[in-house]
């Protein structure tokens, strides 16, 4: 159900979103969400009554419904959170909004309709005690009108005009009774306002010193912590450093490992080499002959390469010569040929002549 009829001559005259919360009935220090997301937050303004209150709803839920008195305080307790204090629904509200800015307007609004329902409870004190001094004025000066006319009037004239003005002076002092028990009550109401608001204020003084000691005490823990981290960093930077050292030694001994493998394995090779070379000391005496023996053919080979060169060279001789030889014969061959085709051409003339001759004959 909606705190604002459809009747209702209250008006919206500043509205925002904030998440609401509303403070711990049990411990009086911890906060209660009362809205799972951000809602609407409006400001109203009743013409009838001249009044103020601050409206939420979540859904069809009212979360806030809380009315404005001069006595109340909005305070901003971080850059995005504001609280006050209702002593008529014996809560405090607390509101988180998504920003700083969207804060200090709700924070002004709020300390401008305070103002405003000051200056209406102002006025309608004054209006208050107007009419009881106009109520007492009235009352002083009625008496002495009915003393003057019965002083200068006859019995019927006193008769005539004293009822109605007792009448008049009786309704009067009925109105200033209600209006002073009113006032009365209206004393009763604020002073009970008043003392609900100091036990607020106590309270939240309280859970103030409170949260100061306690964030003094988280500081020191915090503080505690830090310098626990700060050694734990600098023993896990040491760790870090053997670890690397540990593993530096771990690739020397890989190295070293590799190496001495190698070294070992170098070893059995030359082992080896040994073992063949050993097998062919033995040999050697043998090789030696062997070789004496080789160097002896190499010798008569080279005698016989020597022989051979001479006879080689004595043949390119007689090569060369036979060569020179046959180029004479081919030139003398050439030149036999050459006179042998002039006889020829000779013959084939003389026999065309013959043949001429006996076709003559």
């Amino acid at each position: 159900i909606s705190p604002v009829p459809p009747y209702s001559r209250e008006q919206p005259i500043f509205t925002t979103r904030a998440h609401v919360f509303q403070i711990d009935p049990s411990t009086k220090k911890n906060w209660v969400p009362a809205s799972k997301q951000a809602v609407t937050v409006s400001y109203f303004y009743d013409s009838t009554r001249n009044s103020y209150r601050i409206i939420s709803v979540d859904g069809a839920k009212v979360i806030i419904n809380s009315t404005i008195t001069p006595n109340m305080t909005f305070t901003k307790t971080s850059q995005k959170f504001g609280q006050w204090a209702d002593s008529r629904a014996n809560t405090v509200f607390g509101l988180g909004f998504p920003s700083e800015q969207q804060l200090t307007k709700f924070a002004e609004k709020f300390q401008e309709v305070k103002e405003a329902a000051k200056l209406a409870r102002d006025r309608s004190q004054e209006k208050i005690e107007t009419s009881s001094n106009h109520s007492q004025e009235s009352g002083r000066e009625t008496p002495s009108s009915t003393r003057a006319s019965s002083v200068n009037g006859t019995d019927d004239e006193k008769a005539s005009h004293g009822g109605p003005a007792e009448a008049h002076l009786k309704s009067e002092n009925d109105k200033l009774k209600i209006a002073l028990a009113q006032s009365s009550s209206n004393v009763k109401k604020w002073e009970t306002e008043l003392q609900t608001l100091r036990e607020s204020n106590a309270r939240l003084t309280t859970a103030l010193q409170e949260s100061a000691a306690s964030i003094e005490h988280w500081k020191k823990q915090f503080s505690a912590c830090k310098e626990e981290n700060d050694q734990l960093r600098s023993k896990i930077e040491e760790l870090e450093e053997q670890c690397n050292e540990i593993n530096k030694e771990k690739e020397r001994n890989a190295q070293l490992s590799r190496r001495l493998q190698e070294l070992e394995t170098e070893l059995q090779d030359k082992e080896l080499e040994l073992e063949e070379l050993r097998k062919q000391g033995e040999v050697i005496p043998q090789l030696m002959s062997e070789c004496e023996s080789v160097s002896q053919q190499l010798q008569a080979a080279e005698k016989k390469n020597k022989d051979l060169e001479e006879k080689v060279r004595t043949l390119r001789t007689e090569v060369e010569e036979s060569k020179h030889r046959q180029t004479n014969l081919k030139t003398e061959l050439k030149n036999f040929l050459d006179v042998l085709d002039g006889k020829i051409d000779e013959l084939h003339d003389f026999r065309q002549g013959l043949s001429k001759l006996g076709v003559d004959n």
